[in-house]
Parts: C-alpha cells; structure tokens; sequence
C-alpha cells in the first residue's frame, strides 16, 4: 500500500518553472510520478516539461486534478505557497524550501489547524528531503535508485542519513514501504509521532527506522506513541552523541536547549521504552535487518 504517496498521485510542482524546481520535476517525471502540472504565478497557460503551468494552486486543483504538491518558492515566499495549496484543497504537500522563518512557519501551523482534522492538508518539511514510495512515486529530491521497494517505513529530520539508511537496507537485500523526510526546522508539518500513525495503518510496512538528532522532544513522544499505541517494532538511530550543549548542529532544530534534548538522554528514554537502537549510522541496515529477522 504504501502511505501518502502512490503510482495515482496526482502531483503538481509549485515554483516549477523556476531552475530548481524545473531539474526536480524532470526527476520525478523521469521515476514514473505522476506530475501533472505545476504554479508559476504569471506563467498560466503556458506548457512547460510537456505539461500545464497555472497561476494559481485552485486552478490546478480544477483542471488536472491534483492530489499532492511539492514546494520549491524561496524562502520569503514558501509559508504563501504552503497555505494556498491547503486553501485549494491539496490533500499532501511536501516543502522542500530551506530557510523559512520560524515565524513563518508559526502562521502555517496555525492556518492548518483552522481545517477540520479529516479535512486538513498533511504536510511534510519544510528543509526536507521529500517523500518516496519506491517503485511507486517520489515527491522529492532523493536519488530513486538508491531505494529499493519493500516493507520497511523510513522517517527523518536528516535527508542524508535517509539516504545512507535507504542504500544500506538495499545493499542487505531489503526493501522500503515509504521513507519520508520531516525536516530538520523547529516547526515542521508533521512530526515522528504523525508519520508512526500512517505506517502502523499500513499493511505493507512490518518495521519503522526513526532517524533522529538532537534537539526538541519528537523522537521520544513518538517512543512513547509507539510504546503505548503500536504493533510494529521501531529501530532508532539518534544521530549528535558528540554534539556539544548550546552549539546547534547542521539543522536549526538540532540543537541541546533542555533536558531530554541530548542524543544520549534520547538513546537511553526511547531504549526504556522498547526501542530498538542502531549504535552507529553505519549499523542502521544491520539493525533492521536483526528485527526483521525475529519476525
């Protein structure tokens, strides 16, 4: 099955005709989603990549269907684009834009839950990876081949070590559901715990890896959702073991600024909670693998 994203997903890109989201768009088209379109306020009715360009997320919406969108608007930018397609009825949205202001984001979190819940446009990012169901469809900026389809759910703050997971688990012969970046901003769309909801739902996925750093609470509330409300066995990797107090870390959300904040604080909770755990990056795969083999 799958979560989020399928071979039917009805994708448009927003910011499609500019250069970054023009090479992406290609990519995906080129992996077999079904982009149908893209927004370029002032380019509607043009074609661009062979396909329509409109002004507007509604017109999309109206004309080609689409189900899904994925955001590549600059940064000032990005939170405008993110609540249009909420408005327009867009049911998935990834944001790949890097740099949205926080206070940015504090709006789009606050439109979103003027929606009622089975109403309301999931949404992944911003600074993330994208979303991949292999095989199936990719809503992103990860390189496709590296992921290999099967039964293992992927979610984490780092696109990086996604990959290097995704290419590990192939390497051992073992395929993935859905891998899906969260983002590694303070305010993002959707958390661990969210993302843990849609995988325990779906009948494909057998194991979750949870890829995770320092900073913020996510990690251990989705240990404590999975502990409590979860069939399915959960491997974590917390990357920052090294990380110094204060300092923050690649992402603008990693970085130690309470208690429970530390990769060895969150290692030593989600541990006491069930959580499998990989020591290294290097023994994600590995790691899984071991789970998967007590099934």
């Amino acid at each position: 099955m799958a979560i989020l994203i399928n071979e039917t997903t009805r994708i448009i890109v927003q910011g499609f005709t500019g250069k970054i989201g023009s090479f992406h768009a290609q990519d995906m088209i080129n992996y077999g989603s079904c982009v149908v379109g893209g927004i370029t306020p002032g380019k509607g009715g043009q074609t661009h990549l062979g396909l329509p360009v409109f002004d507007r997320v509604k017109e999309a919406v109206k004309e080609v269907g689409a189900q899904a969108s994925i955001i590549f608007v600059p940064p000032a930018f990005a939170a405008d684009s993110i609540m249009e397609a909420a408005d327009a009825g867009i049911k998935y949205c990834v944001a790949i834009t890097d740099g949205i202001p926080t206070q940015d984001m504090m709006r789009v979190k606050n439109f979103l839950s003027r929606f009622p819940e089975n109403e309301r446009m999931i949404l992944t990012g911003p600074n993330c990876a994208g979303t991949i169901s292999p095989g199936r469809a990719m809503l992103g900026i990860m390189p496709g081949h590296i992921y290999q389809q099967g039964h293992v759910g992927i979610v984490g703050r780092s696109g990086t070590l996604g990959y290097e997971a995704a290419d590990q688990l192939k390497r051992l012969g073992i395929g993935i559901s859905t891998s899906v970046g969260i983002g590694g901003d303070p305010i993002n769309g959707s958390s661990h715990r969210d993302i843990f909801e849609h995988f325990e739902r779906d009948d494909e996925t057998k194991v979750i890896l949870m890829i995770g750093e320092i900073g913020g609470p996510q990690e251990v509330e989705a240990g404590l959702f999975a502990k409590e409300n979860m069939t399915k066995p959960v491997v974590a990797y917390i990357a920052g073991l090294t990380a110094p107090e204060g300092r923050r870390m690649g992402h603008a959300g990693a970085i130690i600024s309470s208690a429970g904040e530390s990769a060895a604080e969150k290692v030593a909770l989600l541990t006491e909670m069930g959580i499998t755990i990989s020591p290294t990056p290097a023994a994600m795969g590995e790691t899984v693998a071991m789970v998967l083999a007590k099934l």
